[in-house]
């Protein structure tokens, strides 16, 4: 068979695959089969743009379909994901923008973020910002969220803003030892605390955010949530402010 002849096939089959009646594979001869297999090979060694063309073609729409389902469900579960009652508020309770961090104690990324959250809270007073214990990265982190979920119950509002940063600032491994000398440090009732730690209330709140970042197709943190685009990683003060000015002039990400 002749390259004319491989070219009629594949311009035959793409015309067909058109129509209402696919071609099926079936209808290829082996013959057919193996020279029209040799000839894209070939074509596709000779021409490897092609290939890496098709590549980020692939890479985009995935990406694209990605974006699309977690856009949905930042619609569908906006009461779990901006106004939980398991959820640390920072800043502005009526701001007019919102951003969400899904976060580790232990994420060395998070603790590279947080002067640049720091940093958003002080320069813009109509930001509300929302704190979700994300615990990824082993038990330590998990014994962390629960210390600083119990936190939240002494520290309402701005004031669990202490807790979080000097906890989320300290060096090396951060587990329960760390969370509850931190805890003590800004003089929380030590007892009160170990006692919130085991209550069914911090249990579904960490579950809440698994659900949550599960539903978000999250993988990694620092995340954040701004109007209905999720960012993913710590993505530098200039983009994240960029991202929360459009959200106050239109409601999303990018005007």
């Amino acid at each position: 068979m002749k390259l004319t002849t491989a070219f009629g096939l594949i311009a035959a089959f793409v015309g067909t695959a058109s129509s209402a009646a696919p071609v099926s594979a079936d209808e290829f001869t082996p013959a057919q089969k193996q020279e029209l297999g040799a000839f894209i090979k070939d074509y596709l060694v000779n021409n490897p743009d092609v290939l890496r063309e098709a590549i980020q073609a692939l890479d985009k729409h995935d990406k694209d379909v990605a974006d699309a389902e977690r856009q949905k469900v930042v619609t569908s579960q906006s009461g779990a994901l901006f106004s939980s009652k398991y959820q640390a508020t920072i800043g502005n309770p009526k701001g007019s923008a919102t951003l969400v961090e899904f976060f580790d104690y232990n994420c060395h990324f998070c603790k590279g973020a947080l002067p640049d959250v720091t940093r958003l809270m002080k320069e813009d007073p109509n930001l509300k910002l929302v704190l979700k214990d994300y615990p990824v990265l082993g038990p330590g982190s998990v014994e962390a969220a629960k210390v600083a979920s119990a936190a939240r119950n002494q520290l309402p509002g701005d004031k669990f803003w202490a807790f979080h940063s000097k906890l989320l600032a300290s060096h090396g491994p951060i587990g329960k030892t760390e969370a509850l000398a931190v805890a003590r440090d800004l003089g929380l009732d030590m007892e009160k605390l170990a006692k919130d730690m085991e209550s069914p209330e911090v249990k579904s709140g960490l579950n809440e955010v698994m659900q949550l970042a599960d539903a978000l197709q999250i993988t990694g943190t620092p995340t954040f949530v701004l109007g209905q685009d999720v960012v993913v990683g710590a993505v530098g003060f200039d983009q994240l402010k960029g991202k929360v000015d459009s959200v106050h002039k239109c409601g999303r990400a990018t005007c």
